[in-house]
């Protein structure tokens, strides 16, 4: 044992350790930190261990005449991880200015950092003057990353790699994209590699994205992250209040300037929270009605089933009667007009499960209404469905008041606020999302000389950036995370193709992939199949796995029915195959409207939402007009080309060369799928919609049966 000191001795020894008679050099100002509790253990033994050659005294910081890369990249670690650290040591070491990271955090090809290639490109078209450019909203997601125990995998800021010994390895990718406000151009920013994501490092990251477009001339008017634990702690560290007494929707940027920015959660996100909430307690209260999630699940769970009606004066003599299949359209959405008309629908018919569901279809209505506004697309939509503007604003901000006055008072069982419960956050997500997209309207489409005269709201989504990261998964090869390797070769590919024109299919680096795809695959767990395959996974979407040869009897009644009356046994056989490939095709849509066109209607009937009258040929459901005319003109190519080729039969290019023949065919015909035309306009405007997708499909599903 060391002998024991004394008194005068201890007090000497406490006060030459003590922080204020320490020498004032990094390693010593960052323990203090830590011993202050303003920088965490972890990030003080990483920067040390990274950063052990860096000069530690004053005087030699003061002697350089530039920053070295250790330097730099010391600054950008410590300012990321932590400004307010940052800051301290700047009062003591000529640190530079936080608005000198900036271009520090830069870099050229596909390498870690902000994407230099792009930032001048949209310098460029900014400079031309295309005034779409001068506006953006921005949006960060993440994408898991698979460790390495290679020279590779570190984390990456963008100022350079930290590869020490005890430096953890990257984990996830943090992705930054802006898209135009009132035109659909999108632009990845840049990537980096970090081991752990928190709230605060992505407010830091953002708050360099945004000064880094100001810098050539773009103006961040809305900032997208997800509606989870961490996009909430991101929203506080910017300065958002997320509170429904006192909803504070924007921040400043650059602190302490005039400018403001706004926030939005992600609605995908946020419905499924609802989605999750209304699950959960299973009967939510609304002052005098009751919303019943097992409403929703009887609606998915429905069996087809049989039902007769009487005919209608053009179709048969009275008192016959004509007989359907109720069948349910399981690609609706849960927060859809579907689902709420087809409640509505069978409480009409007396089915017991959906008596007294008033307050559900309020509910789901409300919410099918919310959905709309944040989903706008293109500017020739109209009504919800469209682009905010000045003639639609007054609805919208009706719909966000009645929305607001329904979040607060909806109460579970026992009389508890949902909105003050553990299941807060989609519903105060819908209530943030709408006071920014006010406040956007009063700051910047009312005033004279305003940026925009209308707002595409879905840039205030994370559908765009989905959709670039959808096609970097695509590149990288593989389902599974990518290493950090793979990840900046599919990064660099998808740059080298980028566009930035508005609306191309290459801006984001997916050919025939829409925004309204992503949009539908992204909320796929928010459809009544997905309810009805949890509750009863045995009787989810069944298919045929045998094609019937056999026709059957022919159904009288319908136009199609009357048509198809004196067909040969090979003409209905045709029919019945064109049933089956609307069956085959209506298994795996995720569209509604696009599912329900597959099946033909009786124009004397009105639509039921969801739930479809469908008839029966043979045991097969009867095709649309427009199937059963595809299908035709398929077969008539394959009795006139099938003989051609005979040896090559299996080819690629054979199937190739018949799908073409038979488009050729259908050029000049009359309009298909009469009932889609509004709906194309949900998606962009470009040849490659959800209507030739489905002439393709069926065409191609017809020929591989025959």
């Amino acid at each position: 044992r060391p002998p024991l000191e004394t008194p005068q001795q201890q007090l000497l020894g406490v006060r030459r350790c003590s922080p204020a008679h320490r020498p004032r050099t990094v390693a010593n100002i960052l323990r203090e930190l830590a011993e202050k509790q303003q920088l965490s253990e972890e990030t003080v033994s990483l920067l040390q261990a990274q950063f052990s050659d860096l000069p530690c005294e004053l005087h030699s910081w003061r002697q350089m005449a530039e920053y070295s890369p250790e330097m730099r990249q010391f600054a950008c670690i410590l300012h990321l991880y932590h400004i307010k650290a940052y800051d301290y040591l700047r009062k003591s070491f000529p640190l530079p200015h936080p608005y000198s990271l900036t271009n520090w955090l830069s870099n050229n090809e596909a390498a870690a950092g902000f994407s230099n290639n792009i930032f001048l490109r949209l310098q460029e078209k900014v400079e031309r003057g295309e005034q779409a450019y001068c506006f953006c909203a921005l949006m960060v997601q993440d994408m898991s990353l698979q460790k390495t125990q290679r020279l590779t995998g570190f984390v990456d800021l963008g100022a350079g790699v930290l590869d020490a010994d005890e430096a953890p390895l990257a984990s996830e990718a943090i992705i930054l994209m802006a898209a135009g406000i009132s035109s659909p151009w999108t632009a990845p920013l840049g990537y980096f590699f970090v081991n752990s994501t928190t709230g605060h490092l992505l407010a830091q990251l953002l708050r360099q994205t945004i000064n880094k477009l100001n810098n050539i001339g773009i103006t961040v008017l809305a900032v997208t992250s997800g509606a989870t634990a961490r996009g909430a702690e991101t929203a506080r560290a910017l300065g958002i209040r997320i509170d429904p007494e006192r909803i504070q929707c924007t921040f400043q940027h650059p602190p302490g300037s005039a400018h403001r920015i706004t926030y939005f959660f992600d609605i995908c996100h946020a419905l499924q929270l609802i989605r999750n909430a209304l699950q959960c307690f299973q009967k939510i209260e609304w002052l005098s009605d009751t919303v019943r999630w097992q409403h929703v699940v009887e609606l998915a769970a429905l069996q087809e089933q049989r039902v007769l009606e009487p005919c209608s004066p053009k179709s048969g003599g009275p008192g016959s009667e004509e007989s359907y299949h109720l069948k349910v359209n399981l690609a609706t959405l849960l927060f859809s007009e579907g689902v709420a008309d087809a409640l509505e629908h069978l409480q009409k018919l007396g089915l017991a499960s959906f008596q007294n569901c008033s307050g559900t279809v309020k509910f789901v209505r409300l919410m099918s209404h919310l959905c709309d506004i944040f989903h706008g697309r293109g500017p020739y939509r109209r009504g919800l469905k469209g682009p905010l503007l000045a003639g639609n604003y007054t609805k919208i901000s009706h719909l966000f008041n009645e929305a607001k006055s329904f979040f607060v008072t909806l109460t579970d069982s026992v009389g508890r606020y949902i909105i003050k419960s553990k299941r807060k956050l989609g519903f105060l997500s819908f209530l943030l999302n709408a006071e920014s997209l006010k406040w956007l309207y009063t700051n910047y489409m009312c005033p004279e000389g305003t940026p925009s005269h209308h707002l595409l709201t879905y840039a205030f989504s994370l559908d765009p950036l989905e959709l670039f990261l959808r096609a970097l998964q695509q590149a990288c090869g593989s389902s599974r995370s990518p290493t950090c390797t793979v990840f900046q070769a599919a990064y660099h590919k998808l740059l080298a193709s980028c566009s930035l024109a508005p609306g191309s299919p290459h801006s984001s680096g997916l050919g025939r992939t829409s925004s309204l795809d992503i949009s539908l695959s992204r909320k796929r767990d928010l459809t009544l199949g997905s309810i009805r395959a949890q509750y009863n996974p045995a009787h989810g979407r069944t298919l045929a796995t045998e094609y019937p040869y056999c026709a059957g009897l022919l159904l009288h009644g319908a136009a199609l029915s009357n048509a198809l009356t004196d067909l040969s046994l090979h003409a209905q056989s045709v029919t019945c195959t064109a049933g089956f490939v609307a069956e085959q095709l209506a298994s795996d849509l995720q569209c509604e409207a696009c599912l329900a066109s597959l099946f033909e209607s009786d124009k004397s009937r009105l639509r039921c939402g969801s739930v479809l009258y469908i008839k029966k040929l043979g045991g097969v459901s009867l095709p649309s007009a427009s199937v059963y005319h595809i299908t035709s003109i398929s077969e008539q190519v394959l009795n006139r080309y099938g003989k051609v080729g005979d040896g090559n039969r299996n080819t690629k290019l054979w199937h190739l060369s018949l799908e073409q023949k038979v488009f050729q065919e259908l050029l000049g015909e009359s309009l298909l799928f009469p009932t889609l035309t509004n709906h194309l306009f949900d998606g962009e405007l470009c040849v490659n919609n959800h209507y030739t997708i489905l002439v393709k499909e069926i065409t191609r599903c017809y020929l591989n049966i025959r």
